[in-house]
């Protein structure tokens, strides 16, 4: 049989974005004040957010996320967790919530002391992670107002994601730990309480300066702006640093454009920077630990690697800089940054980093609503990351998406799938979620490069990019791009694939001698239509590719199969169960029938793929 190719086009000039005059997303600027008390893990500040209302609706009600409340005995989290059958294991121990023992200087808190708007104070209660403001004047379409709070806030013991004193000795990981304006968009507003799953913000800029204890060093999302105050390693060669007149340093960043704000902080962070030609300049923070060094060192230049081949296949990244922070409990992105835990072999090092740096794309710039469309996050991040790992690694993988077709296949003959297009906070078990959001999500590319051919999905994925960055892409939008740039009809697939659990059986049922011809039947046995790619072999060891069109796409791929014979033979209705295939040699000449010789094609019985003469 033949192997399949993957073609891997870079450097294709990338397409205009196609005007939508009705599109529109709102807009928050944020300058925040912190200090944090690093002996209590007790932080105070302040915050001023100038919230644009670019909608056409007039808003009487705006939302904060207030997510370290999650961190509490009874919060919705803590409940959840008890609840599911298959708990977070970083959450438990010995079965029981993490989140249920903590005591009052443990848990994880944040509040406002004060708002107001435009100078007046504002109506706001606190509901478990969500703060409800109400607006004594409505915010007009078009109109700016500016919202000015105090907060105060303690870090949770308990890592998730965000935290202190990680299990790697990690002082603080700071993510989702600031007053962060809600969404809203066409949708209305999503204001969905934090259960430890995903995220979905608005686009703005921040000027953020953090005060804490001079021997800490701080790494993350933003420009330094004063890198001859701090040091640490941030500083141009030759620079003089001011030495700090108190115990503490304010460290005074700025990140535009973006969705949310990340930072970590250690005393015991080695700081090291490495330099991309024509990229941008790569920052790495892990401990200061000889176990640690060779992994991390080695990290760097994989990194500049990594980075080159998302800009060639993707398209640029778009900010100056990216850091690698040792922190959290696992991996997960941020803007311009990522906290990963450090102690591991170095593939998975490499490979934790890789998908995180996927996601500098796939959700930092596309910025799906990742409570809504979670596959459309992690399964193109898995995607490309598979790509990218596979090339870098020279893995030398024949599928490298052979993994998520696996537990893709496990969920779907479990009888307990659920559709893709489940809110990501509604999987009945945290093991549905994560081969649905990554595997199944990562399957959706992988065989719509099947069913379009891959040189078309590679530049779908770059024209998707390119229209919709600094957006909120909708499923809707990549299928669209993709009937674009392949000229065939694609709503059925993202239907059937994504809200619904459908499965795909083809079957050759029959290869049978007619005269001096031979009769192929086919049988489609599952609910989800597919073009089929049909290879035949001959007993003289030539073949040709049969490709059977799906009626209902309109048209046809081109020959994704270099060297081989190709043809096109009549479409195949979905309606009908049963396809012919007339060849004009006899049966005995006939040496094996396979449907989809690629492997792409998410049959889930592949057993009744193959006909082989005796």
């Amino acid at each position: 049989m033949t192997k399949f190719v993957f073609l891997f086009l870079a450097g294709t000039s990338l397409l205009c974005a196609q005007g939508n005059h009705a599109y529109w997303q709102q807009q928050v600027d944020y300058t925040m004040e912190v200090s944090m008390d690093v002996k209590t893990f007790r932080y105070q500040g302040t915050q001023k957010l100038v919230y644009t209302n670019n909608s056409p609706d007039t808003l009487g009600r705006v939302f904060y996320h207030m997510y370290f409340n999650a961190f509490q005995p009874g919060s919705e989290m803590d409940l959840r967790l008890q609840a599911v059958e298959d708990p977070d294991g970083r959450m438990t121990e010995n079965g029981s919530s993490r989140i249920a023992a903590l005591q009052p200087d443990e848990i994880g808190y944040l509040r406002a002391t004060s708002l107001t708007r435009d100078g007046l104070p504002v109506s706001h209660e606190l509901e478990g992670t969500v703060l409800v403001v109400d607006l004594a004047k409505p915010l007009l379409p078009g109109d700016k107002t500016t919202f000015e709070m105090v907060f105060e806030g303690q870090v949770p013991l308990q890592i998730r994601r965000s935290g202190r004193n990680s299990s790697e000795g990690v002082a603080l990981s700071m993510s989702q730990w600031y007053p962060k304006m809600a969404e809203y968009d066409f949708e209305g507003w999503h204001a969905d309480p934090y259960i430890a799953r995903e995220f979905h913000g608005v686009w703005g800029d921040f000027d953020v300066k953090l005060t804490l204890d001079k021997d800490y060093v701080v790494g993350g999302t933003g420009y330094l702006q004063n890198p001859e105050e701090i040091g640490h390693g941030y500083q141009a060669p030759g620079t003089k640093v001011k030495a700090p007149k108190g115990k503490t340093l304010t460290w005074h960043f700025k990140a535009p454009r973006v969705h949310d704000f990340m930072w970590a902080a250690d005393p015991e962070y080695v700081h090291d920077t490495l330099r991309m030609d024509n990229g941008p300049v790569l920052h790495f923070f892990y401990k200061n630990k000889p176990e640690l060094r060779e992994n991390w060192k080695n990290l760097q230049p994989k990194t500049a690697e990594a980075m080159a081949f998302f800009s060639r296949n993707i398209g640029p990244y778009p900010y100056e800089q990216y850091s690698v922070v040792q922190g959290g409990d696992g991996g997960m992105e941020y803007a311009m940054s990522t906290l990963i835990t450090g102690e591991r072999s170095f593939e998975s090092l490499v490979g934790v980093m890789v998908h995180e740096l996927a996601h500098s794309w796939f959700q930092q710039v596309l910025a799906t609503n990742e409570l809504k469309h979670e596959w459309m996050d992690e399964g193109f991040t898995s995607f490309i990351s598979s790509l990218c790992m596979n090339a870098i690694m020279d893995q030398q993988r024949e599928n490298p998406f052979e993994g998520s077709y696996r537990g893709y296949y496990a969920l779907a003959q479990s009888g307990r799938e659920q559709p893709l297009s489940t809110h990501a906070d509604r999987y009945s078990f945290n093991r549905g979620y994560g081969i649905s959001a990554y595997s199944k999500g990562e399957v959706f590319l992988s065989q719509l490069g099947y069913v379009i051919g891959q040189d078309k999905l590679m530049e779908t994925i770059r024209r998707y990019y390119n229209d919709f960055k600094f957006r909120h892409p909708t499923p809707n939008d990549i299928i669209r791009t993709a009937e674009k740039v392949s000229g065939l009809q694609l709503g059925w697939y993202l239907t059937d694939w994504t809200q619904t659990t459908n499965t795909i059986d083809y079957a050759v049922s029959a290869v049978e001698s007619d005269g001096g011809r031979t009769r192929v039947t086919l049988e489609r046995k599952g609910l989800m239509p597919m073009p089929i790619d049909l290879l035949v072999v001959l007993k003289d060891e030539s073949s040709k590719v049969y490709h059977l069109p799906l009626r209902m796409m309109r048209g046809a791929k081109e020959n994704p199969y270099p060297g081989m014979a190709w043809e096109i033979r009549t479409d195949w209705p979905w309606a009908q169960p049963v396809y012919t295939l007339e060849l004009d040699v006899p049966k005995e000449q006939v040496q094996a029938v396979l449907i989809d010789p690629s492997g792409l094609m998410a049959d889930v019985d592949g057993e009744n793929n193959l006909w082989q003469s005796e």
